[in-house]
């Protein structure tokens, strides 16, 4: 990969250090249930009460109005075994087709590349990464494995130290974060607890690019995109700041993808929904693999499971599964329950900073969509 050339812009560490606005649905407050199928089972005729079905009324209320001053514009897509609801709030397009930048939902589609990778037997969860990417990681620290990079167990540091005018490779991003006396080193012992750090899907990234000797572009295409027929999804190329479709939030400014591997990708909401129920039936990977997805590590606190997948409960104890993710002015989700009785994707355009106004705004959203 060429280095690109110099922009200026300014970055905001947290895409890659710290979980975004919508990087976390809700709190984890139980684990998985004992016992549970590892595969979605569907539900039930007679569970399909009045209860569970869509309620298109509360969920055009939970989106808002452009009148509450805190966001440009709302979009949330519901689907399930009872049907499907689309709704949309302000300056975004009615379109289902209109595209937006996904964020840290781009590490789903990286998670599950590098599990395939795994299933083939092209690497192993356990291989360290400086045995895959030598020099990249300093060789004083201890080994860090696959596995940990996939579920945010690996202790690497957050980013930081980086020139707020550049745009970096991802290899140039890794050797800054190592290099940085501010960053410090990773944790260790052996009960490492889960942090939530986009570097760890820059350095997956990478090690797909040397694992396949292909680009992970080429990767998501082959491997996620082109089978599960997915036409609006796709990693930018380096210095590609417009969207290849209209967008969902046509006045946003165009924005340089430089998460990569991390959060990069651009998709919309019908491919999203696809792509992560097709994702948990167990079409893209086989049983020992699709078991991590719903397997949390030990220690966990952010809820993010041993296969990449963000788990959350929610305040009436239903279980969810998916991502969430912010870029370019978007703030985004996709969850669904495993059976896939229900699923969600969302998108605001926040108009304020204020993180809690933020989730409070797609918490309502959720409890309207489960």
């Amino acid at each position: 990969m060429t280095k690109p050339r110099s922009r200026s812009r300014s970055l905001n560490p947290r895409w890659v250090g710290l979980a975004a606005a919508g990087a976390a649905l809700v709190t984890v407050t139980a684990a998985l249930p004992a016992g549970a199928a590892d595969r979605p089972q569907p539900a039930s005729a007679t569970a399909l009460d009045a209860r569970e079905r869509i309620d298109a009324a509360a969920l055009q209320a939970a989106l808002g109005t452009p009148a509450d001053g805190s966001f440009a514009g709302a979009m949330a897509r519901v689907g399930g075994h009872d049907g499907r609801w689309t709704g949309t709030m302000g300056t975004v397009s009615a379109d289902p087709a209109a595209s937006f930048r996904i964020g840290s939902i781009t590490k789903l589609f990286t998670s599950t590349v590098a599990l395939q990778l795994v299933a083939e037997g092209r690497l192993s969860l356990d291989t360290p990464v400086q045995e895959l990417l030598p020099g990249t990681l300093p060789a004083h620290w201890q080994p860090i494995t696959v596995e940990q990079l996939i579920s945010h167990t690996s202790g690497l540091p957050r980013a930081a130290c980086w020139d707020p005018d550049t745009v970096y490779t991802p290899a140039d991003l890794v050797k800054t974060v190592t290099e940085c006396s501010q960053a410090g080193e990773p944790t260790t012992g052996p009960d490492i607890p889960q942090v939530y750090n986009g570097v760890n899907y820059f350095v997956l990234g990478m090690v797909i690019e040397k694992v396949t000797q292909h680009s992970y572009a080429d990767e998501v295409d082959r491997r996620i995109v082109r089978p599960l027929g997915l036409p609006h999804t796709y990693v930018p190329a380096w210095g590609e700041t417009a969207l290849r479709a209209p967008a969902l939030a046509p006045d946003l400014a165009p924005t340089d993808p430089w998460p990569w591997a991390e959060g990069g990708m651009v998709s919309n909401a019908p491919d999203l929904e696809r792509f992560l129920g097709q994702l948990l039936r167990g079409r893209l990977l086989p049983p020992a693999q699709q078991r991590l997805l719903f397997e949390l590590p030990r220690h966990a606190e952010r809820g993010f499971t041993r296969g990449g997948v963000q788990y959350a409960k929610l305040p009436d104890g239903t279980e969810v599964y998916g991502k969430s993710g912010s870029l370019g002015g978007y703030t985004n989700g996709v969850f669904a329950t495993r059976d896939l009785r229900r699923g969600l994707v969302y998108s605001l355009v926040p108009l304020t900073t204020d993180d809690k106004e933020i989730q409070k705004r797609y918490l309502g959203i959720a409890a309207a969509a489960f």
